[in-house]
């Protein structure tokens, strides 16, 4: 049993083939039941069941992940806003409906909330932050960072 936001879940024991599943996916998310199946040494049905369990469990989501590249987003910027006046949560949803922010958290720390935003130029990001980000109601201070490389980007985190 582990806990995600104070509330048990039930985490299903993985066998090896589940295990292979999830860490062909891992490689290749357009992986066939019929190539999994083959590099498992099981039955394309055996595949079928296999994932439908996992995603009832819980287990497994299958999700896409878009390359910001591939959209003309090559700047990432790291926000932290200190908020005054107003529920930080409150401000974290009116950030949230911004297309070019994909990740917005409320904070225990120096900043209320931190945001990921993507966008295309150098040029929009002035224009992001005084126009769009800063007249929203609670927002007292920005603190933007532009990522310089991105190091690492993958949505692995969940340990088998």
């Amino acid at each position: 049993m582990r806990l995600r936001a104070g509330k048990p879940i039930a985490v299903a024991e993985l066998d090896a083939i589940d295990s292979g599943i999830v860490e062909i996916l891992r490689e290749n998310g357009r992986a066939t039941n019929q190539e999994i199946a083959e590099r498992l040494s099981v039955t394309p049905a055996t595949i079928s069941v296999r994932l439908k369990r996992l995603e009832e469990n819980k287990a497994l989501r299958v999700v896409a992940v878009t390359d910001f590249a591939a959209h003309d987003l090559n700047i990432v910027i790291a926000v932290g806003i200190k908020v005054y006046g107003r529920d930080a949560r409150d401000v974290g949803m009116d950030l949230a409906k911004l297309p070019e922010v994909f990740s917005i958290n409320v904070m225990n720390g120096v900043n209320d909330l931190e945001m990921l935003v993507t966008l295309s130029r150098f040029e929009e990001i002035s224009l992001f932050l005084v126009e769009h980000v800063a007249p929203i109601p609670g927002v007292s201070q920005i603190e933007p960072g532009i990522a310089a490389d991105i190091v690492k980007f993958e949505f692995n985190v969940a340990p088998l």
